[in-house]
């Protein structure tokens, strides 16, 4: 089973206190309402959690 991109994102962080993840990624109300009603086909503001992937790229 594939995880979603949300898994390898570095704003999806996780919560002790609910024990749960989270994205971690603040909106504005037009924003958040763009992101809910589906515009989107990806996440734009999904961010590589990878700190390595620029290196690779470099190389």
């Amino acid at each position: 089973m594939k995880g979603s991109i949300c898994d390898y994102c570095a704003n999806y962080v996780y919560d002790d206190d609910s024990e749960s993840y989270y994205c971690d990624v603040n909106l504005d109300e037009d924003e958040y309402y763009r992101f809910i009603s589906s515009e989107y086909k990806e996440c734009p503001y999904c961010r590589s959690g990878d700190e390595y992937k620029v290196v690779r790229h470099q190389m």
